[in-house]
């Protein structure tokens, strides 16, 4: 990338439709079934020759700008992969962020994600598609999916992601407290629940727009985070045909059917306590499109 010359990359987020907690690993982790959407709210990352060391820039100040960033160890992996020694130099990466954090739409994997895809093309253009998957799997279970967007299924720990047919398009309402919910608290309080509550969580049969589901997680955050359950029979009451949290929460998104009432219902969950965005679901084509990497210019 010569001086003055940038890469921009659009990191779509996602919600998570079901999530079904299977079982307890024995390396500590779970296995899942989950069925992901990619969604249009997106962080923006840029990545721009400078010399020196490899620095980390964003515009949100809760989120880490050294090694524990996981745009740091993507570019390390895409580092090592092309055969590159020594430490990361010669680039810079500002992080604009839109996704927000601990809410259970995997920005931090969707920015990482962003990162092997620009990167790969700086640094190790012959990298291919399942390289490329096996060093996003070594940054997390959700990374995968963020590869390719759309609908898919999440098996394992997530980890293992098989594309589904595109689901029929959809207005989003996220509706986020003013808290987050880690996701290593989420599956700790699910682990806590007694075992007939676990079983039982396994025995639901909830319909939804992909058949059963539900999420496993809900329960055990919302014991400790009651207005997360407000905020989903809020969606429900406007007119959501399909409401949750996603993933480990905090977050929740209800699925409308047009535009009008998705704001609407936007409108009467905003509070100085709850933030609310409107976007939509992407096909995997139009993930694929608005993912790909954009040559800039920037300024000198």
């Amino acid at each position: 990338m010569s001086r003055g010359a940038g890469l921009c990359v659009r990191a779509f987020a996602k919600i998570n439709v079901t999530l079904k907690v299977l079982g307890r690993r024995p390396d500590g982790y779970h296995d899942l079934r989950t069925v992901l959407q990619s969604i249009a709210l997106h962080d923006r990352l840029s990545f721009c020759a400078r010399s020196g060391p490899l620095v980390i820039e964003c515009s949100h100040p809760d989120v880490p700008t050294d090694r524990t960033n996981l745009v740091w160890r993507a570019a390390a992996l895409v580092w090592r992969a092309a055969g590159r020694s020594g430490p990361m130099h010669g680039l810079g990466v500002r992080i604009d962020k839109r996704i927000p954090l601990q809410a259970g739409l995997g920005g931090g994997s969707a920015d990482a994600a962003a990162t092997l895809r620009a990167l790969s093309r700086l640094w190790c253009p012959t990298l291919t598609a399942g390289q490329l998957a096996a060093i996003a799997a070594r940054l997390g279970a959700d990374v995968p999916f963020f590869l390719a967007g759309g609908t898919a299924l999440g098996v394992d720990r997530g980890d293992r992601v098989f594309r589904l047919a595109d689901a029929r398009p959809a207005w989003i309402v996220l509706a986020k407290p003013d808290f987050g919910v880690s996701t290593p608290d989420a599956y700790r309080w699910f682990d806590e629940q007694p075992a007939n509550a676990r079983r039982r969580a396994g025995r639901e049969r909830v319909q939804g727009p992909y058949g059963e589901g539900g999420n496993d997680l809900q329960g055990p955050v919302v014991r400790r985070h009651p207005r997360i359950a407000a905020l989903i029979r809020g969606l429900k009451r406007s007119g959501a045909f399909w409401a949750a949290m996603s993933g480990s929460g905090s977050a929740c998104f209800g699925m409308f059917e047009n535009v009008e009432a998705a704001r609407a219902a936007a409108d009467g969950l905003t509070s100085p306590r709850c933030a609310t965005w409107v976007t939509r679901t992407q096909s995997a084509r139009q993930f694929a499109r608005g993912s790909a990497p954009v040559q800039l210019a920037l300024p000198r």
